[in-house]
């Protein structure tokens, strides 16, 4: 078990990082549908979801979230598995305290925006609520030591989160994360900075941004939170800004250097809580962890460029390959 929980890290001026991101590498891998994107993988190979927690933990991930993204009502209706609501969400929770006690980690429950919210439609607002209450009670039975609710692209609906969270997760921690628009607002047109401060006097823990911008970009919304707020902010990009999604990101992934920059940035502003969403792998989270402080086991592999026999120190290897070769491959050689 963690010695620390995710508020005394945070108050104690540590970091903390965490990796998101699980829908589409198991849709990469073949283990789960563009579209409804539910995450079925869960109950058909429960041991490639605990392999997957492992790597990112191994990668530097501080936080196992329950890979409970998409697996509420309104999702499994779609694919016409409500029957198998319940079963999926325990058995995600219960893989992620397994990974979390077993490496030391912090294990997170995982709410979402849930597709049918609609501002003043009161049918929409009580299906919602109905949703994140049981998640939440799944949650907490589940053993979390907090819980994420995330990928909001309304104040609204983000409110009704965290109004569960507070209600019903049993005194655990509250992350809730918006997602920025192409502008400074929220879906529902409120500043940005604004929304996550309304949601920080509500009671969230930690605010910021998650999703819906890549690292380049995600680094202005996340200053003007930080403006606005007082407690620690997030920061979980996107790929980068291009209209891809979602069947096209892998054309648009962010490379390994603009992912350190991104860290180093998001550091800057004052994140303290920085992870990587949509296209983030476990070799991307390791440079999020290494610009961070974490040295996670996974820096034993690390890229050692100055190895290798083309591109590596001159001085070490034969001409025939650091400069005839290096020029017929490299056109700025």
């Amino acid at each position: 078990m963690p010695t620390k929980g995710l508020l005394e890290r945070l108050r104690d001026g540590e970091s903390v990082v965490v990796a998101e991101g699980y829908i589409f590498e198991f849709e990469r891998r073949g283990y789960l549908t563009a579209g409804s994107f539910v995450p079925e993988v869960i109950i058909e190979h429960p041991e490639l979801v605990k392999s997957l927690h492992e790597e990112f933990v191994h990668a530097g991930s501080d936080v196992v979230l329950a890979f409970t993204y998409y697996a509420h009502r309104e999702k499994l209706r779609l694919i016409g598995r409500e029957n198998d609501l319940e079963r999926m969400n325990m058995e995600a929770l219960r893989i992620a305290r397994e990974v979390a006690d077993d490496t030391g980690t912090l294990m997170a429950g995982n709410i979402c925006n849930s597709t049918i919210y609609k501002k003043g439609d009161d049918a929409s607002t009580a299906e919602v609520k109905a949703m994140f209450k049981e998640q939440v009670e799944w949650a907490v039975k589940g053993g979390a030591d907090f819980i994420v609710g995330e990928t909001f692209g309304e104040y609204g609906e983000a409110a009704l989160a965290l109004e569960a969270i507070k209600k019903h997760g049993n005194g655990l921690p509250a992350v809730i994360t918006l997602q920025p628009t192409i502008c400074m607002d929220t879906q529902d047109g409120i500043n940005i900075g604004e929304a996550c401060r309304m949601l920080e006097e509500g009671g969230a823990d930690v605010v910021g941004l998650n999703c819906g911008r890549g690292p380049v970009t995600i680094i202005e919304t996340l200053k003007c939170v930080r403006r606005a707020c007082k407690v620690c902010g997030i920061a979980i990009p996107d790929r980068e800004e291009k209209k891809a999604f979602p069947l096209e990101l892998l054309k648009c992934l962010s490379s390994r250097d603009e992912i350190r920059t991104f860290a180093q940035e998001a550091k800057a502003a004052g994140a303290t809580y920085i992870g990587l969403c949509c296209g983030g792998a476990p070799h991307t989270l390791r440079i999020v962890a290494d610009v961070l402080g974490k040295n996670p086991p996974a820096n034993k592999y690390a890229p050692q460029m100055h190895k290798h026999f083309i591109f590596g120190d001159e001085s070490k290897f034969q001409d025939y390959y650091t400069k005839d070769v290096k020029s017929k491959i490299v056109t700025n050689a």
